[in-house]
C-alpha cells in the first residue's frame, strides 16, 4: 500500500507565528508566559463569532424541539472535544444521552490514541453518519483547517439525510464552509508551535462547544434562572448540590427541601415546582410534562 500524496494545507493555523520564532531559546518563565499570551487572544476571536454561534443555537433548539438530534463530528482534537462536550450534558442537565451524539474519526480507540490517518477517510464518515442522521437533525462539524476529508464525508451524509449543517473552524477560507447553514469562524491565527491546532484552535473549539450546548439547553428550559434543575444526583456531592439548588431557588430550609425532594421521588424539577407553587407532586409532574419540562413555564405568573 503506497502512502497518500502530500497535501499542503492553506490555513492561518498552519502559518508561523512571528512572536514565537525564538520559542526554543526562551527560559522556562518566559516560555510559559509566551504560550499564555497567545492563549489570551482566543476569547476575543470567539467573541467575533458570537452572532454565528447564536444562529447555530437557534437551529439546534429547533431541531431538538422537532424531535431531531444534534450530532457532532470531528477528527483528532476536534473529535475528542466533541465527545467530551456531548458526554457531559446528560449528568449536568438531565438530558437523554441520545439527544447530542458525538462521532470521532477512528471511533472509541481514537479517544486515547492518535490515529492521524483516519481523518482522510471520507467514506467511513459518510457511512457512519448515514446510519445515524435523520431529516430534521443538525450536524455540527469541527475542523480547525475546515478541510478534513472525514468531515467532508460527514457533511455529505447530512446532505443525503436532509439534516442541517454547521461548521466550526479557525480558517476564514475553509473549503467546507460552502453549503453550510451556519459557519462559525474563530480566526485564532498561527499557533505557538506551528500547526499544533490542539492549542489555540482547540481552545476556541472548547469555548464554542460549551457556549453552544449550554445556550441550547437553557433555551430548552433545562435551567431555572442559572440553576441546573435537570441535575442527576448520582453521588453524594450531587445529592448535596440538589438540596442546595432547591434552597437557592425557593428560600426553603434544608429540611423542607429534603422533604419535598423525597415526596417528588428524587426529581428536582418536580420538587422545585412543589416548593414554588404549593401544588402536589402529581400536579407538578403533570404541569411539567405539559410545559416540556420547563420550570419557568410552569411557575411564570405564580410566584
Amino acid at each position: 500500500m503506497t502512502d497518500p500524496e502530500p497535501v499542503i494545507v492553506r490555513s492561518p493555523t498552519e502559518l508561523r507565528d512571528p512572536d514565537t520564532l525564538d520559542l526554543d531559546l526562551l527560559d522556562t518563565p518566559e516560555l510559559v508566559a509566551r504560550i499564555h499570551a497567545a492563549d489570551a487572544t482566543v476569547p476575543a476571536a470567539v467573541a467575533a463569532a458570537l452572532p454565528a454561534i447564536a444562529r447555530a443555537v437557534d437551529l439546534a433548539v429547533a431541531a431538538l424541539r422537532g424531535g431531531g438530534r444534534v450530532h457532532y463530528a470531528g477528527a483528532g482534537t476536534s473529535g475528542r472535544l466533541a465527545v467530551l462536550d456531548a458526554a457531559e450534558l446528560p449528568p449536568t442537565f438531565g438530558l437523554a444521552p441520545d439527544r447530542f451524539v458525538a462521532h470521532i474519526a477512528g471511533g472509541e480507540r481514537a479517544l486515547r490514541t492518535a490515529l492521524e490517518s483516519v481523518e482522510d477517510d471520507a467514506g467511513q464518515a459518510r457511512a457512519e453518519l448515514a446510519a445515524a442522521l435523520a431529516p430534521g437533525d443538525l450536524l455540527v462539524g469541527l475542523a480547525a483547517s475546515g478541510r478534513t476529508p472525514y468531515l467532508a464525508g460527514a457533511f455529505a451524509a447530512a446532505a443525503d439525510a436532509g439534516a442541517g449543517t454547521v461548521l466550526v473552524t479557525s480558517n476564514p477560507g475553509a473549503p467546507l464552509a460552502a453549503g453550510r447553514d451556519v459557519c462559525i469562524v474563530v480566526d485564532t491565527g498561527p499557533e505557538v508551535v506551528t500547526g499544533s491546532t490542539r492549542m489555540k484552535a482547540g481552545t476556541a473549539q472548547k469555548l464554542v462547544l460549551h457556549t453552544f450546548s449550554t445556550a441550547v439547553l437553557v433555551r430548552l428550559g433545562y435551567t431555572y434562572s442559572n440553576l441546573m434543575v435537570g441535575l442527576r444526583a448520582t453521588n453524594a456531592k450531587l445529592r448535596g448540590r440538589t438540596l442546595t439548588i432547591l434552597g437557592e431557588a425557593t428560600g426553603a430550609d434544608p429540611a423542607a427541601c429534603a422533604e419535598a425532594l423525597a415526596a417528588a421521588g428524587g426529581d428536582l424539577r418536580t420538587a422545585l415546582v412543589v416548593l414554588l407553587t404549593g401544588v402536589t407532586p402529581e400536579e407538578a409532574r403533570a404541569s411539567l410534562e405539559a410545559a416540556g419540562g420547563s420550570v419557568r413555564a410552569v411557575t411564570s405568573g405564580r410566584t
